[in-house]
């Protein structure tokens, strides 16, 4: 009855079908007593409460599904406000209790979600792997050996454990991301301003960014559209104005030279290298770029004057409360006194600097895809080094929110033990936030990973990232007019874009025509029949380009529903049948181009 994975399309199913939320509620409740992590929650709310807000929920919106998140439960890091329940940062002397809620679990709140605890974190969000707090460490849900990945890690682990459909954390230098990468989720960073911070303990204040975990990229991206909004009280608070990308041909820059880094991590390589061949696959063009000047920016996060930033928010309670820091989080902002206001200033000098930098290599790039983390460690391996082995999970994560950019980390697969899993990070431009997310989610489909520790979970259909309509028409082509194939100029010259390359259905044959030129193959259906599938690519031309293709093809060609492997239905070439007797069949070959390329080495 109850799904294991708690993603909005299953909820939203099983309420449809006569669940009801206090039954979710007792079943959440259960989870929670029997989870194997002590580590994940700092305060869990009360049992009596839960199931309160659970019956004012069905007072105050009876019908099922009436609200955007009716009945969903949702656990929220413990640096953002919840009324009734205690904020820490992980830090019990620092301890208060808010008034009201969060702007951001206000907006969920109304929108029919129910808060199910507070959860653990590296004290006052600083740091990236989740071992930096007198609550202990929260651990992968693959291994308990492992670190969670933080600051956000009783959030991630939350959601991958299967206790929360979604959960909140908040990301300054990849805290958002990390641990999502380490624990088979989405993690959705939007651009810093977007959503506001009202309520939220600040870590860096000019760049800290409320974030979403979550199973799939339709429902983060759903989550945060809640959550966004203009909040004159929040004074990095910004109206959207939203960037676009191309619908197709994505130009992706990509690690390449002496900027590769996975600290020995092969396993982790494989998986960017793998992440890289199935975005090419999908139909992006992949960019090697210099990450040089992305990575001098990062590094001034903990390296430069925006340490002062952390001192700035707690300088009071460090003034007088010193002993009650985590070690390693007090060496961290301790380091805030070597700074000064010059040193301020010309840090920020530097990081303009690097803007310019980087906007040379914007000038090639839509995206850049990145590892999330270039490696992980163990609890144990963590703590022998905290502060080093802390940096290495950022090495990649820092700069985004200095540079004010959208991410979006997904799943990446799991290493050659099918053991611990891996991610990478699509990156955009201020406020491209809904315009990575078509392409994040193809990424994550692809894969087939499943959501948490749910790997063999299917990813709900119902979930899926509509892509943006771009007014271009798909076609796939089979023959003559594949990539480097004779033709192939008639779909570049208007400007068509490769989408992706693919298969047909197993049930398509392929034959060889007599007397044209250049040589064409003749493409059917026939049910039934039980092939390789045909290799064909899926291309987007203009309204007007693809009627020329109709207008133009000679017979026996012509334009029908091709089915593809993943059973979609796109317009594409087709042959009539009776063309086709006595031809040539070379359906064995698997495609046109694999013939062509035998026929040629023939002679």
């Amino acid at each position: 009855m109850f799904p294991a994975f708690l993603d909005l399309a299953s909820l939203k199913a099983a309420y449809a079908g006569g669940l009801a939320p206090l039954a979710l509620v007792e079943e959440v409740l259960a989870r929670i007593a029997a989870s194997s992590d002590p580590a994940i929650f700092i305060t869990k709310t009360p049992a009596e409460d839960l199931r309160a807000a659970a019956r004012d929920l069905m007072a105050r919106a009876p019908e099922p599904n009436s609200l955007p998140l009716w009945g969903v439960p949702f656990a929220v890091k413990d640096n953002i406000d919840v009324a009734g329940l205690p904020t820490t940062a992980a830090c019990p002397a620092f301890a208060y209790h808010p008034e009201r809620d969060a702007t951001v679990v206000a907006r969920l709140k109304a929108a029919g979600a129910l808060v199910i605890g507070k959860t653990n974190l590296d004290q006052f969000a600083t740091g990236l792997n989740g071992t930096r707090s007198p609550h202990g460490a929260p651990r992968s849900v693959f291994d308990s050996a492992y670190v969670s990945g933080g600051s956000s890690s009783g959030s991630a682990i939350a959601v991958a454990s299967g206790l929360a459909s979604f959960a909140l954390g908040t990301d300054t230098a990849g805290s958002g991301r990390v641990p999502a990468a380490f624990n088979n989720l989405v993690g959705i960073k939007p651009t810093p301003g977007l959503v506001p911070n009202v309520g939220v303990v600040p870590a860096c204040r000019s760049v800290d960014v409320v974030t979403v975990f979550a199973g799939t990229v339709g429902d983060g991206v759903a989550i945060r559209k809640i959550m966004d909004g203009y909040d004159a009280a929040d004074p990095f608070s910004r109206k959207a104005k939203p960037a676009a990308l191309p619908a197709s041909g994505l130009r992706i820059g990509v690690l390449a030279g002496e900027e590769r880094e996975f600290y020995s991590n092969a396993a982790y390589e494989a998986l960017y290298d793998a992440a890289i061949a199935r975005a090419k696959a999908l139909g992006a063009e992949i960019v090697p770029f210099d990450y040089a000047p992305f990575r001098q920016a990062a590094e001034l996060l903990y390296n430069g004057p925006w340490v002062a930033e952390r001192l700035a928010a707690v300088k009071d309670f460090m003034a007088s409360n010193a002993e009650d820091f985590d070690p390693t989080v007090r060496t961290i902002i301790s380091g805030a006194s070597q700074y000064d206001a010059v040193d301020a200033f010309e840090g920020l000098y530097k990081l303009e600097a690097l803007r310019q930098k980087t906007l040379t290599e914007w000038e090639k790039l839509d995206v850049l895809m990145l590892p999330t983390s270039p490696t992980t460690y163990t609890v144990e391996a963590m703590l022998a080094d905290p502060i080093v082995k802390n940096g290495h999970f950022g090495r990649y994560t820092n700069f985004a929110n200095l540079f004010g950019y959208a991410a979006i980390a997904i799943p990446a697969g799991f290493d050659a033990e099918d053991h611990l899993p891996a991610g990478v990070t699509l990156f955009g431009r201020a406020f491209s936030d809904d315009a990575l997310a078509a392409f994040a989610d193809a990424m994550h489909r692809d894969l087939a990973a499943g959501m948490g520790k749910e790997k063999s979970a299917p990813l709900p259909e119902a979930s899926k990232v509509a892509e943006p309509d771009d007014g271009l028409v798909p076609l796939v082509v089979v023959g003559a007019h594949l990539s480097g194939m004779p033709l192939n100029h008639e779909l570049t010259a208007p400007g068509g874009k490769l989408v992706k390359a693919c298969r047909t259905a197993p049930d398509y044959r392929l034959f060889v025509l007599p007397n044209t030129t250049p040589p064409k193959p003749g493409l059917i259906r026939a049910p039934g029949f039980s092939g390789p599938g045909l290799a064909v690519e899926v291309w987007k031309v203009t309204p007007e380009a693809f009627g020329r293709f109709v207008q133009n093809i000679p017979a026996p060609l012509g334009i029908g529903k091709v089915t593809l492997d993943d059973g979609a239905q796109v317009s594409g070439f087709l042959c009539e049948p009776y063309a086709i007797e006595g031809a040539r069949e070379v359906t064995d070959f698997g495609g046109w181009r694999d013939f062509i390329a035998v026929e040629r080495s023939r002679g």
